[in-house]
């Protein structure tokens, strides 16, 4: 396991499944392995580029999230061994396992778009991105200091990391200054169209079909390509956001546990492999081939699933009943005070929780910015990381029959 949002939660809540069946693991039957020092609260830059929190504030030593009871091991993944049930490490060392839980997340190509990481180190450039925890406070002092210029935020076609946020800052952008132009919409309908409706209201422009491919930022300008038909052209801009291509991790792509684009490739409702031969492993969260959007609301869901097969295959040799059915949640900020809470699952169906008691969920709402900004930080550190949140159950374990 690793220590991101995926790892900590399962490692937590395999500990306390085995505890609740009678059947208490030994200190170290649980380990993670990760050298990163800090574990930072996922959605935390969205709101640092808002102007709404410090960076300091949202993020944790490891030190301080994981119990005793779980051995970390400080150490990265160099390569896998599953014919021998085994990983080995940056330092050189192989670390068997009886299973093994794959939450590693992806990676941010910041190189793939040319003179971005020399656009990100230079304070005058206006080039900034929420996806990164050097560069997120950049973020708000350019947007800040924007008093009149053209505005552009990008978001790539393909797979990112929440694909909402992009839009979050955009609206936030927008309501500080209320002129922008703007990247792409929900490709859930019912989202899309009140985004869409938001957007043509608010007066804000949407070119779609172009991904950035180069900065200058001695001139500058930013060059997009048509996906289409691959044609190129700059945009002049005074603010640029970017959302950069995101994919799988290097030591992930050509394993033999991944499929072809690099994803661990696992059964969309029980999260354990595809391949019989590799039935000991299990994956969630954004490293997965699970076809849904890779944020943080979704491993809330797809944890306890992951924890209840894992527990039975463990003590029985076989999965347990436990079905996970694509929720994810994205929380997107519309502007100070307003956030659209969009949750569904698998088919792009939305799945609301609150729509009975609050209304329609398509419509930006108060309640939801402060749960954004207030409650679910503090739910995160106290509850998430620990095992003990489980998305729109709150605090209540889901059952399984």
């Amino acid at each position: 396991m690793w220590t991101g949002s995926g790892g900590l939660s399962v490692a937590q809540q395999l500990y306390n499944r085995f505890e609740t069946a009678g059947k208490r693991l030994k200190a170290g039957d649980i380990a993670i392995l990760d050298a990163a020092e800090y574990h930072h609260y996922q959605v935390s830059p969205t709101l640092v580029g808002a102007g709404l929190k410090q960076k300091s504030t949202l993020r944790r030593s490891l030190s301080e999230l994981i119990p005793p009871y779980i051995s970390h091991i400080p150490e990265n993944v160099a390569s896998f061994d599953p014919a021998h049930n085994a990983v080995r490490t940056s330092a050189g060392r192989t670390v068997a396992y009886d299973a093994l839980v794959v939450a590693m997340g992806l990676q941010v190509n910041f190189g793939a778009i040319e003179g971005l990481p020399k656009a990100l180190a230079d304070p005058s450039s206006g080039v900034s991105s929420i996806y990164s925890y050097q560069t997120c406070d950049k973020v708000w002092e350019d947007i800040d200091a924007l008093r009149a210029g053209h505005a552009i935020f990008t978001q790539p076609q393909g797979v990112i990391k929440c694909a909402g946020a992009p839009q979050k800052i955009m609206w936030m952008a927008w309501d500080r200054y209320r002129k922008l132009v703007a990247g792409t919409i929900s490709l859930v309908k019912k989202y899309s169209e009140a985004l869409d409706a938001l957007r043509v209201k608010r007066g804000v422009g949407g070119y779609f079909g172009r991904n950035l491919v180069s900065v200058d930022t001695a001139n500058r300008k930013a060059v997009f390509k048509n996906v289409a038909d691959k044609t190129e052209s700059k945009e002049d801009y005074t603010l640029l956001h970017v959302t950069p291509p995101m994919g799988p991790l290097d030591v992930l792509k050509g394993s033999s546990i991944v499929d072809a684009a690099g994803w661990v490739e696992v059964d969309k409702g029980t999260l354990q492999h595809v391949k019989p031969g590799y039935s000991n492993i299990f994956a969630l969260g954004d490293a997965s081939s699970l076809p849904t959007s890779k944020t943080a609301a979704a491993i809330t869901k797809q944890a306890p699933v992951l924890t209840e097969n894992l527990f039975h295959f463990l003590d029985s040799g076989k999965i347990g009943s436990a079905v996970y059915n694509g929720y994810t949640s994205c929380p997107l900020l519309t502007g100070y005070g307003e956030l659209l809470l969009a949750e569904f699952k698998y088919g792009l169906v939305p799945a609301e929780s609150f729509a009975n008691y609050v209304g329609d969920q398509a419509t930006p709402r108060r309640l939801f910015y402060h749960m954004k900004k207030d409650l679910f930080p503090w739910v995160y550190f106290n509850y998430y990381v620990k095992g003990r949140w489980f998305g729109p159950s709150g605090l209540a374990r889901p059952k399984f029959e």
